[in-house]
């Protein structure tokens, strides 16, 4: 990067750690650190939500998740308005009225003490390894960008944020959030425009969308039913609705957003306009990928990405790698022909419009087959990095297509949407390791100035287990499916344990439990299995507490009978 670009980056990332640390000082109590003193208008609480879902992976790894499989991820998204009726209805009214702290203290009221912890405890840890993983997206940059070594990144990248999450709590978060997402959201936006006019030979949006389309890459609706299938509109509407409708209802990095607020009202309108507007956000973020899939079919692509990975198999085994470098520049000249032919001849809608598309899917067919050849080789090379080059599409355009300072700010753009969601994921892991596992062994808090110690002390260590995740991550592929698989894997349990407590008021704590053990160990040995696709595993999750809990009620109702 350029000086400029230096510049404009640690400018943007230095002012909103002090703005962070300035906003959240003077914090005396659990109230103010934990829960921002219940002080939050609605647009804070939406940004906050928002920004919360939309860590540094969405802009990182949305775009090269829809230039590798088209925009059909968004159908993910599908489920979420009617998610966030449920949660307005149920959930926010419950929590307000309890002035919970977290989501975990409701189920000890409703069920036992020990059901609250084993909850919390899933939270814990599917909210503690995918912290890791958000840590880890970032640190992509710097490790490219600076060509220093990815661990040494991580320290970096999570250090910096803990300074502002440690001192100023909840307030700082919110706030700063605030700030990240404006600044965010232009920048995408700007991001967008300049891809348009960086186009090739004066190729418009219009023409952008067409090579868009007929490579595939439009595929916003996907209506035919698979169960392993990961995105289809059934997939998205059902599965997606269970999962947003724990993720909202039940994880306490969001419900950690929205207990914030001054009231009810405030709290609903934070959610029900997240429901609205999260799908086209994300639609607009997709289509970036799509169009940048457009850019290189008129422009010479990149033989791999991850330029740093293909560097070591070019040094490993250079004639492997010249065997690679000439049929991928006799394919790039072949598809960028192809790629502008059908531009020249669409308006026709001729025989030869038809013959020159089908050519193009065949040559994007072999494109693909040669990369998968490349990356095949690159994992064989024991080279410790990412599994695939998803998530570099979008920094590569960035760093070889945009302006000086442009640069600067879409990296710090990265970061911040990044720290918008770790800081808020870091200050609910600290609330629930402290109220829901802590404070339940040891009842004895001398004052509030310990109490507010202990939050402070919990969050350093949550920060610390995060990097420690991030280490590991290099493995995950695609990070932004990687997070949701990952939260796939504990949302469902969860969820069905507060759909009984809310529902079911029969059964009692002691039913519940075991059968949130028995749904956890039965949604691990489906994905083992690869049974279906990961959203299903949200719906097995739920449905699989309901059912074991009604079956352990008719076994109570039996055992009564009989004695």
């Amino acid at each position: 990067m350029s000086s400029i670009d230096w510049t404009v980056l640690i400018f943007t990332l230095v002012a909103v750690v002090v703005y962070g640390v300035f906003i959240g000082r003077g914090q005396k109590s659990n109230e103010s650190y934990l829960k921002a003193d219940n002080k939050m208008p609605w647009y804070i609480v939406l940004i906050g939500i928002m920004a919360t879902q939309a860590s540094a992976i969405t802009f990182l790894s949305a775009p090269g998740q829809a230039y590798t499989d088209g925009m059909r991820f968004v159908q993910y998204y599908f489920g979420l308005p009617l998610a966030m009726i449920v949660i307005c209805i149920t959930f926010i009214p419950i929590f307000q009225r309890l002035n919970v702290y977290t989501a975990y203290e409701y189920l000890e009221n409703r069920f036992d003490k020990k059901t609250r912890v084993l909850t919390s405890l899933l939270f814990l840890f599917s909210r503690g390894l995918s912290t890791g993983i958000s840590i880890y997206a970032p640190s992509i940059i710097l490790s490219s960008v600076l060509n220093w070594n990815i661990y040494l990144t991580n320290v970096l990248t999570g250090g910096i944020l803990l300074i502002y999450t440690y001192v100023g709590g909840a307030k700082a978060i919110a706030h700063t959030q605030k700030l990240q997402f404006l600044i965010i959201l232009g920048t995408m936006a700007f991001a967008g425009y300049l891809l348009i006019q960086n186009m090739p030979n004066g190729i418009g949006f219009n023409d952008a969308l067409y090579l868009a389309g007929k490579s595939g890459k439009l595929n916003v609706i996907t209506t035919e039913f698979d169960w392993k299938d990961k995105y289809n509109i059934w997939s998205g509407l059902i599965g997606g609705f269970f999962l947003a409708l724990s993720y909202f209802g039940t994880d306490q990095s969001q419900v950690g957003r929205y207990i914030t607020a001054k009231d009810n009202t405030n709290a609903k309108m934070g959610l029900l306009l997240n429901g609205l507007v999260k799908i086209p956000m994300q639609f607009a973020i997709l289509l970036i990928g799509a169009l940048l899939f457009a850019f290189f079919s008129l422009k010479p692509a990149p033989i791999y990405f991850n330029e740093r990975s293909y560097q070591h198999l070019k040094e490993t085994k250079p004639e492997q790698a010249a065997v690679f470098e000439k049929e991928h520049k006799d394919l790039q000249t072949k598809f960028n022909a192809e790629s502008k032919e059908i531009l020249r001849l669409k308006e026709t809608h001729s025989l030869q419009l038809n013959k020159t598309i089908q050519d193009f899917k065949n040559t994007q067919t072999q494109v693909k087959a040669l990369h998968g050849r490349v990356e095949e080789a690159i994992n064989h090379s024991n080279y410790n990095a990412e599994k695939t080059d998803t998530n570099y599409i979008f920094l590569y355009f960035v760093k070889n297509t945009l302006p000086v300072g442009m640069i600067g700010l879409l990296f710090a753009v990265i970061f911040l949407a990044s720290w918008g969601s770790i800081s808020a994921a870091l200050n609910s892991l600290a609330a629930c390791s402290l109220k829901d596992v802590h404070l339940i062994f040891k009842k004895e808090i001398p004052d509030e100035a310990t109490e507010l110690k202990y939050s402070r002390l919990h969050t350093l260590v949550w920060g610390i287990f995060s990097i420690g995740v991030a280490m590991f991550a290099t493995q995950m592929g695609s990070l932004i499916e990687a997070v949701n698989v990952l939260g796939s894997l504990f949302y469902g349990p969860i969820l069905g344990i507060f759909l009984v407590a809310f529902y079911y008021k029969k059964i009692n704590g002691a039913n519940v439990f075991i059968s949130a053990i028995l749904s956890e160990i039965a949604v691990i040995a489906v994905y083992k299995f690869d049974i279906v696709s990961f959203l299903w595993l949200n719906v097995i999750g739920a449905a699989a507490v309901i059912i074991f809990s009604a079956i352990g009620l008719l076994f109570y109702k039996q055992k009564a009978v009989n004695s």
